[in-house]
C-alpha cells in the first residue's frame, strides 16, 4: 500500500530543500521525522509537515485506519522547481539587477514494509551440530622446461 503527499508553491529554493530531502530518502518513517526535528534547516519543518500528510493519507487509504508506522518507509522522495517570480533591485549609476525568487514543490511517497522475519540470535542453525568431511587434495605440481 502506498499513499502520496504533495506539497506546492513553498517559497524556499529547490536547492534548499533538496538538502533536506536528501537526508530522509528511503528511511522509514519514524527515523526521518526524528531526523527532520532535529535538523536547523528552515526548510525541514515544511518537510516534515509533508511526511506527516503523507502518514495520514496512508492511514485514510486504510480501511481499518489502523496503521503501524513502524512498518512506513519513505520509497520516494524529490523536489520539483516551481515558478519563479522575477524582481528587480536598484543598483548603482541607474543600473537595476534581477532578482529571481524561486518556488519547489515536495512529493512524498510512503509505502508499508512487508514484515521479514528475522531468526533470532538464541536459534541455532541447523547445520552447526553436523560434521562435515572435505575432500583433500594432492597440491598440483608445475614442470619447468628448460631450452
Amino acid at each position: 500500500m502506498e499513499a502520496k503527499a504533495i506539497h506546492r508553491y513553498i517559497g524556499t529554493s529547490p536547492r534548499k530543500m533538496r538538502l533536506v530531502i536528501d537526508l530522509i530518502r528511503g528511511k522509514g518513517v519514524e527515523e526521518a521525522l526524528s531526523i527532520l526535528h532535529f535538523t536547523t534547516k528552515a526548510a525541514a519543518k515544511t518537510a516534515e509537515q509533508v511526511i506527516r500528510s503523507a502518514i495520514s493519507n496512508a492511514q485514510n487509504k486504510e480501511e481499518s485506519g489502523r496503521v503501524d508506522t513502524a512498518t512506513l518507509y519513505i520509497k520516494e522522495a524529490f523536489v520539483n522547481g516551481g515558478p519563479m517570480m522575477k524582481r528587480v533591485l536598484p543598483a548603482p549609476m541607474g543600473r537595476a539587477f534581477r532578482i529571481r525568487k524561486r518556488s519547489n514543490h515536495i512529493t512524498v511517497v510512503v509505502a508499508q514494509r512487508k514484515e521479514a522475519v528475522k531468526p533470532s540470535a538464541k536459534s541455532k542453525p541447523a547445520a552447526e551440530g553436523k560434521k562435515v568431511e572435505t575432500k583433500k587434495t594432492e597440491p598440483k605440481t608445475t614442470v619447468t622446461t628448460e631450452r
